[in-house]
């Protein structure tokens, strides 16, 4: 049987209104969010910052679940992602340079096209620390004992291929410096090792180091200007090396996930950062806040894996 064009528009609109019913019911059961860095890392510390303040701004009780699946440097959790279901019940957490880098160094399955963009709300710039019992409390100190000792200083990071190497690249030509990596699979474990002395020196991200201050030196921020959250500390551009670096940590879905959710999801995100109790929370963690939503995170997340690609040609990490 036919249907008439009065029909056919009368079962278009039918569609569109009950599936728009359903979305504006959205969230109807939990939220997983995958973290692929273990608990008590930077990116970890943001979600769980971060969370509370999304489940309220999408509201009708919402419930996040937080899944920490470290391993591969995030790709395990991301790989989960990527294979559900895109209704918008499965998240992930997203880091760059790191994710983009992986697809460079190794083969990958995944590429820029194989997310739902939804937001960035961290830029958390790199630190060089060492331990208050390693002797070396300066920048000065450091680069000393790397021109006296080549390679001979090891430097602890979360992982190779990140912004923590990206910085040391930099921070080692910059310097005429020689120094050890040691990967550590993410940053908690990497800070345990530089506070413990089983490495000289490390590079982590701000967040990761200010509240351990009592047992790191941080000597210095990459940042260009003096950090709000730790103006006491010289930037590494005061100390003679302009360089500028760090993290950005974010939300992401599965590829394909339908708009009307989308939107929602960037709503509850864009109404968490204008809430002061968020940014609060935020400082008091030491994750300095950017928000960058849905096709402008797209298109940062595009340019920051022409940065690694540039990297990867010019200083291979692997």
């Amino acid at each position: 049987m036919k249907l008439g064009l009065h029909s056919v528009a009368l079962a278009a609109m039918i569609s569109f209104t009950a599936a728009g019913a359903v979305w504006a019911d959205y969230p109807e059961k939990n939220i997983s969010l995958s973290v692929g860095y273990s608990a008590g890392g930077g990116t970890d510390v943001m979600a769980r910052t971060v969370v509370p303040f999304i489940e309220k701004y999408l509201g009708d009780d919402t419930t996040i679940v937080i899944k920490n699946t470290p391993g591969a440097s995030g790709q395990i959790a991301l790989m989960e992602v990527i294979g559900s279901d895109a209704d918008g019940y499965s998240i992930g957490t997203y880091n760059l340079p790191g994710m983009m880098a992986r697809t460079l160094d190794r083969d990958q399955t995944y590429g820029p096209d194989d997310f739902t963009y939804i937001a960035n709300v961290v830029n958390d710039p790199n630190v060089l620390v060492t331990a208050k019992s390693s002797g070396i409390s300066t920048l000065k100190d450091l680069i000393a004992a790397a021109v006296e000792n080549p390679r001979a200083i090891t430097v602890g990071m979360s992982n190779t291929g990140g912004d923590d190497q990206f910085f040391l690249i930099q921070f080692a030509e910059a310097s005429e410096t020689e120094f050890t990596i040691v990967p550590f699979g993410s940053s908690a474990p990497a800070r345990s090792a530089i506070m413990g002395g089983h490495v000289a020196a490390g590079v982590l991200n701000l967040s990761e180091a200010l509240k351990f201050q009592d047992r790191l030196n941080i000597l210095g921020v990459a940042l260009a200007d003096r950090s709000e959250f730790a103006g006491e500390i010289a930037t590494f551009k005061e100390q003679g090396f302009g360089i500028v670096n760090g993290s950005r940590r974010g939300f992401i879905g599965p590829a394909d996930m339908p708009q009307e959710i989308v939107d929602q999801l960037i709503s509850a995100f864009n109404k968490a950062y204008a809430d002061p109790e968020f940014q609060a929370a935020m400082k008091a963690t030491g994750n300095p806040t950017e928000l960058v939503t849905g096709s402008d995170f797209q298109a940062l997340n595009n340019a920051e894996l022409e940065q690694a690609k540039v990297v990867w040609e010019n200083t291979p990490w692997r």
